[in-house]
């Protein structure tokens, strides 16, 4: 069930579609390499302005789920996409912490140690 906070549509980990799912992971290249969903596609929040066009080829056809450590960050994007009109974005309520502790799929960037949220 998809509800607004603060006028941003949100969803919690349990309510993301399990097929289909379109992720959009704005933290920072240090947290994403640390771990992340093995579907998401990263474009840390600085650098959401300058890749719209980017952003713009991800399927209409459903939301854009964005998601970030706890939640605070994807929500000012998930807020900034909708104003711009650049996505149908929904923020991810409780960020990679929440996708974590519901036991969903993490990746690492780092062959030797095993992923993990920072």
């Amino acid at each position: 069930m998809v509800y607004e906070s603060a006028g941003v549509p949100t969803a919690t980990v349990d309510e993301l579609p399990t097929d289909g799912l379109v992720l959009l992971d704005v933290r920072e290249s240090d947290e994403w390499a640390a771990g992340h969903a093995p579907e998401a596609i990263h474009v840390p929040l600085s650098e959401l302005p300058s890749r719209t066009a980017e952003l713009a080829e991800l399927p209409d056809d459903r939301p854009v789920h964005v998601i970030c450590r706890s939640g605070g960050r994807s929500a000012r994007a998930a807020a900034w996409l909708n104003a711009a009109g650049v996505v149908d974005a929904v923020n991810v309520e409780g960020g990679m912490h929440a996708w974590r502790s519901r036991g969903r799929p993490l990746v690492g960037d780092h062959a030797d140690e095993p992923p993990e949220v920072l």
